[in-house]
């Protein structure tokens, strides 16, 4: 049945002719919508690649993405400072003949292995700063620079009370010798950093930071083994770690100059980040003689201290008689038999308060005057307190081989 679908007036007739069933008007819809749909699906891909905006050719997702790697070129004070110091610290081996009577070996062992700074170059040889404890016992020593080559070292000297010690080597191969800087200088939160090879050459040239924790600490050490007090050491205080290893290495400032050579940690289970290094100010005398004579030429008293901070109040009143309003000062604790101090008359639990004028603190305070502003032979004046009376004494130093 046909019919003749009315339109505007002045255009032609169109004729619609319905030929079929319901269902044939179903499948035509149906593959109607399956070919718009695949049309559609094939498009979205490419359109999902065009800004817009954008106008040209259709880019296929499937094409390779490439990654890109960017490199950035950061410098800071912490690398300008490393970069200036890191080849003057080297690493120091200490060689040891066999010491077993039922083994013996002709060819020396390592030992041990610590760090060291080169200092100096003069006349074809280079000197290197290291810590008495690294070389102790050595037959030989072995200097490795920081591009690995290895130079065998000469021992000029060791000083058990400071913990340093001189070597000297072949210069032919050094390439950097590190600054001296200011340790009386450095201000508490002060950046300082370490280098040194801890637990061995395969770390070396290891980097830490850290800040100055304190300056002028007194570290009680043993030097002999026999669990008595023998000396306090003087140290800077650092939280930069430093390892076993990192012993005679660098402690730097952030212009790359040596501040103090790494010594020791204070390692117990409750503590953290305790480590101490010699303060350079203090070591340059020290290794000036180690270097010139092998040995460290000091005036002596002849006494051993203690400082009146670590005494208690009750022994302050008691033992000491101090007055009330003094709070500092170092007690003679033992005097030795025909030393200047003995000479002088100065006696156990004297305190000493002053020197030549200076006032004395503490133990620390008293070697600096007494290794800083006095030579042997010097006469020195001092003031102490004996039983609550204040009293001047006054005393000829003598060498320390001397006792």
């Amino acid at each position: 049945m046909g019919y003749y679908d009315n339109h505007t007036p002045g255009t032609e007739q169109v004729r619609v002719v319905n030929k079929g069933s319901k269902a044939g008007y179903f499948f035509t819809g149906l593959i109607g919508v399956l070919i718009g749909a695949l049309i559609v699906w094939m498009l979205v891909p490419s359109l999902g690649n065009v800004m817009p905006g954008n106008t040209g050719v259709l880019k296929s997702t499937n094409a390779k993405q490439e990654s890109v790697q960017l490199s950035a070129d950061i410098t800071t004070d912490v690398t300008t400072a490393v970069e200036t110091a890191k080849d003057a610290v080297v690493g120091v081996t200490n060689l040891q003949s066999s010491r077993d009577i039922f083994n013996p070996s002709s060819e020396a062992q390592a030992a041990g292995t610590g760090s060291g700074v080169i200092y100096k170059k003069s006349d074809g040889k280079a000197y290197v700063v290291t810590n008495n404890h690294v070389v102790q016992d050595s037959d030989q020593l072995e200097v490795t620079l920081s591009d690995g080559t290895k130079i065998e070292a000469k021992l000029l000297g060791t000083d058990i009370w400071t913990d340093l010690a001189v070597l000297e080597m072949d210069a032919k191969n050094v390439k950097s010798v590190i600054e001296f800087g200011d340790s009386e200088s450095l201000k508490q939160g002060e950046t300082v950093i370490a280098i040194g090879n801890p637990l061995g050459l395969e770390f070396s040239g290891s980097v830490t930071t850290g800040v100055v924790s304190g300056k002028d600490r007194a570290i009680p050490v043993d030097l002999n083994g026999d669990n008595q007090i023998d000396w306090q050491a003087e140290v800077l205080q650092t939280d930069a770690a430093i390892n076993p290893g990192n012993s005679g290495g660098a402690l730097v400032n952030l212009a790359g100059q040596l501040v103090g050579i790494n010594s020791m940690k204070i390692a117990q289970n409750e503590v953290e980040g305790m480590g101490l290094a010699i303060p350079v100010d203090s070591a340059i005398p020290i290794i000036e003689d180690l270097e010139s004579f092998g040995e460290v030429k000091r005036p002596t008293m002849g006494v051993t201290l203690v400082d009146v901070m670590n005494v208690s109040a009750m022994a302050q009143r008691e033992v000491l008689q101090l007055p009330e309003e003094v709070k500092s000062g170092v007690v003679i604790d033992q005097v030795v038999e025909g030393s200047p101090a003995g000479k002088a008359g100065l006696k156990q639990y004297d305190v000493i308060v002053e020197m030549d004028g200076e006032k004395i603190e503490d133990s620390i305070a008293l070697r600096k005057h007494l290794y800083s502003d006095k030579e042997v032979g010097d006469n020195m004046t001092m003031k102490i307190y004996r039983k609550g009376e204040l009293m001047e004494v006054e005393l000829k130093l003598t060498d320390n081989t001397a006792l």
